[in-house]
């Protein structure tokens, strides 16, 4: 099963991506904005993969590390304070 509803697998993975990027700059809360857009970096890495393109995975990689650095920067000053 390469096609969903007319639309490849691939082409659904890349819209997964983008809506998760999409909705997490509705986020008020940074930790969650964080969260969901790790959610459509690490789609958009899987995306970048299947079409073979190494500016989204890279972009993607270090946007997401970015945001787990983030989380678990703010996560341990949360535990420590």
């Amino acid at each position: 099963m390469t096609e969903f509803i007319g639309v490849s697998i691939t082409e659904w993975i890349g819209y997964l991506a983008s809506f998760f990027v999409m909705i997490s700059f509705l986020m008020r809360n940074i930790i969650s904005l964080r969260y969901v857009n790790s959610i459509g970096c690490l789609f958009f890495v899987v995306y970048g993969i299947l079409l073979d393109s190494w500016p989204v995975i890279i972009t993607n990689v270090a946007i997401a590390s970015v945001n787990f650095y983030y989380l678990f920067i703010n996560k341990r000053k949360t535990q420590t304070a």
